[in-house]
Parts: C-alpha cells; sequence; structure tokens
C-alpha cells in the first residue's frame, strides 16, 4: 500500500482528485487530496497573505494530522512548486515526488518558480487577488475537457491566488536526496519531446505520458492513476 497525498494546481481544490482518490481506494491504496488555503472549499479564507508559506504549510500539516510516513507527494501544475518546498521540509517522510503536468525544481540553492501570471493568463481582474478560470483558458490547455466535466470544473474553480504564482521557493541540500517522477501530458501545449530530450532541464527520474490536456485527473484518471502507482515504486 502507497500513501498518496495529492496537491492540486491552479484553480482547483481537493474536489479535483475525486475519481482519482476513488481508483487509488479500489487498488488498496490511501489518498490524501489536498484543498490549498484560499482555493476549493477554503475559498473564504483567500487574503492578500496567502502565498507560498501557507500552501507549504497546508500540506505539512495534512502530513503531520494524518500521521503520514514513506509517503509518496503529487504535485499538480504549480503546485509542483508546492510539492517541491514540502519534500524539502519534510524530507524524513517523503519517499517520492510526483510531479504532474507540473513545475519541475532545479537543485539550487537560489530562489526558484516565481513568476508573473498576467503575461499567460491576463492582468489580475481590478479588486481581485486571484485569476479567474474561463472556458477561454480551458481551452487552451485542456481542450479535452467538454461536456460535464467542463461544467464541474468551471461550477468548481476558484480564482487562482496571485501570489502563489509570484512567490518563488528555495530548497535547501535536503531536497537533492528526493527520488523524482514526472507525468506529462501531451495536449496541454508543453514541448514534450523537448522537455523529455532534456531541453527544459535535466529529468532525474522515469516519465510516463499521458494523450490528455492539462487536467488529468478529470479526463484521464484511470491512466492517471496507472502511472501515479507505476511511478511510485
Amino acid at each position: 500500500m502507497t500513501q498518496f497525498v495529492l496537491v492540486p494546481g491552479a484553480w482547483l481544490g481537493s474536489w479535483a482528485w475525486r475519481d482519482v482518490t476513488r481508483r487509488l481506494d479500489r487498488e488498496g491504496h490511501s489518498a490524501y487530496p489536498v484543498t490549498l488555503t484560499g482555493m476549493g472549499d477554503r475559498v473564504h479564507l483567500a487574503s492578500k497573505e496567502v502565498g507560498m508559506d501557507t500552501a507549504t504549510q497546508d500540506v505539512l500539516n495534512v502530513i503531520k494530522y494524518a500521521e503520514l510516513e514513506d509517503l509518496v507527494l503529487v504535485g499538480h501544475s504549480f503546485a509542483g512548486k508546492v510539492a517541491a518546498a514540502v519534500a524539502d521540509r519534510a524530507h524524513d517522510k517523503v519517499r517520492k515526488v510526483i510531479y504532474v503536468d507540473a513545475f519541475r525544481p532545479e537543485r539550487v540553492r537560489t530562489p526558484q518558480g516565481g513568476f508573473d501570471p498576467s503575461g499567460e493568463f491576463g492582468p489580475l481582474p481590478a479588486g481581485r487577488l486571484g485569476i479567474p478560470l474561463t472556458e477561454e483558458i480551458v481551452g487552451r490547455i485542456g481542450k479535452d475537457v467538454q461536456g460535464p466535466h467542463l461544467a464541474r470544473m468551471l461550477a468548481l474553480a476558484t480564482p487562482w491566488l496571485a501570489k502563489l504564482a509570484t512567490d518563488p521557493i528555495t530548497l535547501s541540500t535536503k531536497y537533492d536526496q528526493i527520488p523524482e517522477a514526472y507525468v506529462f501530458c501531451s495536449l496541454s501545449g508543453d514541448p514534450i519531446d523537448e522537455i523529455i530530450a532534456g531541453k527544459w532541464g535535466t529529468l532525474v527520474g522515469p516519465h510516463r505520458v499521458i494523450e490528455t490536456g492539462h487536467w488529468p485527473m478529470i479526463t484521464k484518471p484511470e491512466e492517471l492513476v496507472r502511472d501515479l502507482i507505476a511511478l511510485s515504486e
């Protein structure tokens, strides 16, 4: 049995992992889907102070209070940054980090991962703390999210707090010993062949590729569970 801690990416909460969690349970594994502060069912806690420090602590608290050991940490999208920061601080409890169509850290001691999301998703709406998910964004990076899946996503998505994007992380040497693995999504718009070839940073672990857009937990949960289990070994 493997214990998976599932950290959702931008706009998502623990709800996004519903079908993955059910399948992991049926396979005899344990799943702990996280909702980061200010997102999903914790949207009422959104504030201008909520950033990477808060998100990191959210996941560390799940690990502590669920009394988890030898866990596999899964980070999706921007939450690869969260997963890396958590693994650095809970290195004695994390067996492996799996990055799902996600930010992948470099093994350096300098700040990394902070960026201005307005270049890709447009400026922050006036008076808002986060960038809302739109049908245009979904169509651009997850065109396979359609019908009931699209309706559900748009209904449950919450604005992605800008500070979660702009805050960098800084890793210590403790992270360097954590094994990594990767799931890439061939329809999300990233140059997958170039990434696998190492043109966008060296891959230091095994990988799988799923023919899906940016949200495989929504559109291809069976394939994602298969790959998570295989890569967790």
